[in-house]
């Protein structure tokens, strides 16, 4: 005998497989798009260090990249004698980068996970093994960020528009 099923019951299973499928594309998608290098036995890696005044968010294991492609991890974390963030990275063999590179701590997005990108130099002489990069930019910080957009836009406001908001904040402090 076949079961008949409700229309609330045929709605619930289709609503649930579709998130099924949702969960399922994700993962897959996550899976195709890791471009990971793996540390393990795959290849020879040589390290340089990147030096910044602070690294906010930025852990061992992160991701470096070079033109979006990911050529390395940070490996190592210290501070030297002034209180600054010493990054110690591993780029795979084969990959030189310019000696006038610069290395700057960077978040995919908005909240994304943060990771270290490299901007080549023009230079023909290329970062020996154990060197550090001349140039690197800190990372930024959201709410620091945040705070010099609302100060700049408080600069920009014509008087007459700042005289009409400091009204309306006193009247909402009553």
């Amino acid at each position: 005998m076949q079961e008949v099923y409700t229309k609330e019951e045929t709605q619930s299973f289709k609503v649930g497989a579709y998130v099924a499928l949702a969960i399922l594309a994700i993962i897959g998608y996550k899976a195709f798009t890791a471009q990971e290098i793996e540390h393990a036995d795959n290849g020879s890696y040589y390290a340089l260090d990147a030096r910044f005044g602070r690294t906010d968010g930025l852990l061992v294991g992160d991701k470096v990249r070079l033109a979006g492609v990911t050529v390395g991890k940070v490996v190592g974390a210290k501070l030297d004698e002034h209180f600054n963030a010493i990054m110690t990275i591993e780029i795979k063999e084969g990959i030189n980068i310019p000696d006038d590179s610069s290395a700057s701590i960077v978040s995919s997005g908005l909240m994304g996970p943060k990771y270290i990108e490299i901007e080549p130099g023009g230079s023909e002489d290329y970062l020996a093994p154990g060197s550090e990069f001349s140039y690197t930019q800190d990372a930024m910080v959201i709410e620091e960020l945040l705070d010099r957009i609302v100060s700049i836009g408080k600069a920009n406001r014509a008087p007459k528009e700042q005289k009409e908001i400091e009204k309306m904040e006193k009247e909402l402090d009553m």
